[in-house]
């Protein structure tokens, strides 16, 4: 099996997250898959950003949630990239992509864009919210989904079947080779986050994990070679 290599953000570690400009380098880097992440803005629009409010990737303030598209376009999201949206991502694009979503109700507006577009193929939706993954597996037939874990036990895995994902992706400083074990038993693909050295690369390879999660496009060169 081939190793993944997800751009985290596009490629943050290089260019500003979550920004088209971002998510162009990822591809032309040769990145397998990209990462982004998805919030509501308050009338409805499917915005790409991974805090919940704009503070500390734009020259704005206050929440994603409080301020229209338009409001949100006017901000710079870093060497004067504009705050896109989903649908954007998927024109500027044509690598796989991660959308992980916030909430129940991002779910169900990715789920109909997913629908309109015929898009369970090239886009796996994950998330740190058991419920926001249940709540889209019924909404688009055949989508991929991966349950996301931070601080997490051997119970990471009983909640990823229980919401119904195929993949778990795990904070990597938290990982052992017991969960590993289990989440093979129940058939789960393992990415292992957030990835950025050698060392860290080594140890996601020894513990034969499925794929990583970067900031940075030199981990998908050498990630071949190490073992």
């Amino acid at each position: 099996m081939n190793f993944l290599t997800i751009g985290h953000r596009g490629i943050m570690g290089v260019e500003p997250e979550n920004t088209l400009r971002s998510f162009v380098a990822a591809q032309e880097a040769g990145l397998d898959a990209i990462e982004l992440d998805l919030h509501l803005s308050k009338d409805g629009a499917l915005v790409v950003m991974h805090d919940t409010d704009v503070d500390r990737t734009t020259d704005g303030t206050g929440p994603i949630a409080e301020k229209t598209l338009a409001e949100l376009r006017a901000l710079d999201a870093g060497r004067g990239e504009r705050v896109p949206v989903f649908e954007e991502v998927l024109e500027a694009v044509h690598a796989p992509l991660q959308a992980e979503i916030k909430d129940a109700q991002a779910a169900r507006a990715l789920a109909q864009v997913m629908n309109e577009r015929g898009l369970a193929g090239r886009v796996e939706v994950s998330s740190f919210h058991d419920e926001a993954i249940a709540e889209i597996k019924p909404l688009v037939p055949g989508v991929r989904t991966a349950l996301i874990a931070s601080r997490y036990g051997t119970d990471i895995v009983d909640r990823a079947v229980q919401a119904g994902a195929e993949t778990v992706c795990l904070n990597i400083r938290r990982l052992t080779l017991e969960i590993v074990e289990r989440a093979r038993k129940a058939d789960l693909r393992i990415i292992g986050w957030v990835v950025n050295t050698q060392d860290q690369l080594r140890l996601v390879r020894a513990f034969g994990l499925d794929g990583a999660t970067t900031d940075h496009p030199d981990i998908k060169r050498t990630g071949r070679f190490t073992a």
